[in-house]
């Protein structure tokens, strides 16, 4: 065999490696707060409320092959409890006091195995997890259905979570003395954007 021969067997080797090298990609990635939205929904003795969450954080690593979901290796969420707004004050503060906002700031979620990915069409994933929800010091394991959308270099997870607030020994907050109570349970959905 040639010394060409020999170079140019390496070159096509070398053009391989790289080849697969780009197909098959782990995407280190955070969140995105200004495409990001999270919403908790909630029920009272007299009407429904909706607080908006203003600060969050998190980070993300993927494995994507050709644009297609392969993997989520890691994926952690934080909402800053005191950044929760519902833009009334008094309900804020009852929000915090119910939360224990001056020990625990945030509520928090940490994937810790994925169950199912699949793909509903081109760049769309519906993704079945187990996580631990971390609320007000109170750690409890929940599964998590959402979907995945691919743009890119971003990934936008959306869906939405019921919760029983009591589960994690939150009392739901009263106001008025009591005459206006909400109900334990909280729907959050959401639409989180890593980059």
């Amino acid at each position: 065999m040639s010394k060409i021969q020999t170079k140019l067997g390496t070159l096509l080797t070398l053009v391989v490696v790289l080849l697969n090298l780009n197909t098959l990609v782990a995407q280190d990635s955070k969140v995105v707060l200004a495409e990001s939205k999270l919403v908790v929904f909630g029920t009272s003795n007299l009407h429904d409320w909706e607080i908006n969450a203003k600060a969050m954080s998190g980070k993300s690593s993927l494995t994507i092959d050709a644009g297609s979901l392969k993997a989520i290796k890691s994926l952690d969420f934080a909402v800053e409890v005191e950044q929760l707004k519902s833009g009334k004050s008094g309900m804020d503060k009852n929000t915090f006091k119910a939360l224990n906002s001056n020990t625990y700031k945030t509520i928090n979620f940490k994937l810790v195995s994925v169950t199912k990915i699949t793909e509903v069409s081109k760049g769309n994933f519906t993704v079945e997890t187990q996580g631990d929800l971390t609320i007000s010091g109170v750690t409890k394991r929940i599964n998590q259905t959402f979907t995945v959308k691919i743009i890119g270099g971003k990934a936008i997870f959306s869906g939405k979570t019921k919760i029983d607030m009591t589960v994690y020994g939150v009392k739901p907050p009263t106001a008025l003395m009591g005459t206006i109570k909400t109900g334990k349970d909280v729907t959050i959905d959401f639409k989180v954007t890593y980059n």
